[in-house]
């Protein structure tokens, strides 16, 4: 049974920083492209940002602008992504999402419960 667990998320005040994790099970972690999804209060879901099967290759969303650090370590079957600089802007809930492939290409086809995320004095 494939199962993805996100953590770490928290309060922290604008200009701070945060790391969340996503602990994957019940598939093989490194055949996947793996990302992290997030969706503000009363709006839809964004994309954040994204890695390949061995983690070489990293993808960020244009609002990202260098802030986020997004790893993964398939021996441990975890991603992380380090959060830098957050902005009110960023408060939602943080979501570990697998694609359907070793791509970017591939649709979403695996969700974890989401983790809050709140940027806020």
């Amino acid at each position: 049974q494939v199962q993805l667990v996100e953590s770490g998320g928290g309060l922290v005040q604008p200009g701070g920083s945060l790391r969340v994790t996503c602990e994957a099970s019940g598939f093989t972690f490194n055949n996947y492209f793996m990302n992290w999804v997030r969706q503000a209060p009363g709006k839809g879901l964004e994309w954040v940002s994204g890695t390949n099967s061995n983690g070489d290759t990293t993808y960020y969303g244009d609002f990202v602008k260098g802030r986020f650090t997004i790893s993964r370590d398939n021996a441990k079957n975890t991603r992380t992504l380090q959060m830098a600089s957050l902005k009110p802007g960023g408060t939602g809930l943080y979501y570990c999402a697998r694609r359907s492939s070793i791509t970017i290409l591939g649709k979403y086809d695996y969700w974890g419960q989401g983790t809050q995320v709140t940027v806020s004095s």
